[in-house]
């Protein structure tokens, strides 16, 4: 039996003085296989992430590990509680307007401070000493006067110094009315491969203030800054954000699946010994991020969204039936609206009351077979 050890850590204090702190789960063994972080629910609604990692921690218990693992159910301890009425909000911080999870640093510019110092440095020692100059960068931003960051900031900062230790960092995350889909850096395409989850978006290997990509681009622009120098190394790290549906609710037995699927890609990453999981035989689909379509509400009203997710959709095909009871008598009340390229429904708005302009549904486009 595996030990799990949990650590708090503080990332700020709340109004009247207590600690603001964040769970921590550790599972290590032999330390041969990859370094593992994993962490959910960054947004306040986005709960299915905690049912995973508690799935995920009860097969871990018992399975024979060659990697440490870091897991962190409650990414963000503000954005969960950001309640209105009924429905969680903690997609945005309540004092700034940021969203949570584009408050991360870019580090890309170490890279190439790093290959000017070390342009003849080992192979073998690349990893760890790039590895150590992005902590102790990070660590450093922490350290500085307590009056220069904001609490979203000193949240991400805390979780992006757990992620630089690993070399394998899945963020879990759901959309409002979601079908499962992976944000995949291109370089790493082969491994969306290795997923139970039938829809890829292929994303550049760039910085858009994301975990994932605060994450891997450090390590990407390190492969081309050393590519430059006319040495080539490989990317020592991959870093996923993983969509598992909707949000506002946990699926337990869904949630079993979805451990599945990411042990499935930890045992490719030979983080286990002896393991039989292993990706399912279903056919996936890629959308690059400038192919992924964003379908805005034509008109308000109330509507009926009819397009199946995670299905293929036909141009010509209705979408959604957009009710305007206010116009009952004066012109036709129930619209129809449709879709003027083949596509596939990823996901749409959460309800059903619309405004003219409101993000209504998000299409893959231009898809290809993985």
């Amino acid at each position: 039996m595996n030990i799990i050890t949990q650590q708090n850590i503080q990332v700020g204090e709340i109004a009247n003085g207590l600690p603001l702190t964040i769970p921590v789960y550790r599972i290590k063994d032999d330390g041969n296989g990859p370094k593992v972080y994993i962490q959910a629910n960054m947004h306040g609604a986005e709960v299915q992430g905690n049912a995973v990692i508690y799935q995920l921690l009860e097969q871990l218990k018992t399975l024979s590990l060659a990697a440490d693992i870091t897991l962190v159910p409650y990414a963000n301890p503000i954005g969960c509680n950001q309640k209105s009425g009924e429905f969680t909000l903690g997609r945005f911080d309540p004092i700034t307007g940021t969203n949570w999870n584009r408050m991360y640093q870019d580090h890309s510019s170490l890279a190439y401070e790093f290959v000017e110092k070390y342009v003849d440095l080992p192979l073998e020692q690349i990893k760890p000493q790039f590895r150590q100059v992005l902590l102790e960068h990070t660590t450093a931003q922490l350290d500085a006067p307590l009056d220069r960051l904001t609490t979203g900031k000193r949240i991400a900062l805390n979780l992006q110094r757990l992620a630089h230790e690993a070399e394998l960092v899945l963020d879990l995350h759901t959309g409002p009315i979601s079908a499962k889909h992976l944000y995949c850096p291109e370089y790493a395409k082969e491994s969306a491969r290795y997923f139970d989850i039938p829809h890829v978006l292929l994303i550049p290997n760039e910085f858009d203030g994301a975990l994932d990509e605060a994450s891997f681009c450090p390590w990407w622009h390190l492969k081309l800054a050393y590519e430059a120098k006319g040495r080539n190394i490989p990317v020592f790290t991959e870093a996923f954000t993983v969509e598992l549906g909707s949000q506002e609710k946990i699926d337990l037995t869904e949630a079993q699946h979805d451990a599945n699927s990411i042990l499935s890609y930890l045992n490719y990453k030979q983080a286990f010994y002896g393991a039989h999981f292993a990706p399912k035989e279903i056919t996936r689909y890629t959308c690059q991020l400038e192919n992924y379509r964003t379908f805005y509400a034509p008109m308000g009203g109330m509507v009926e969204y009819t397009a199946t997710l995670g299905e293929h959709i036909k141009a010509g095909q209705t979408i959604a039936k957009i009710l305007r009871m206010e116009r009952y008598l004066s012109e036709t009340p129930l619209n129809e609206i449709k879709l003027d390229e083949d596509a596939i429904a990823i996901l749409h708005f959460a309800s059903a009351s619309v405004n003219q302009g409101t993000e209504l549904y998000k299409f893959f486009t231009q898809v290809e077979r993985l």
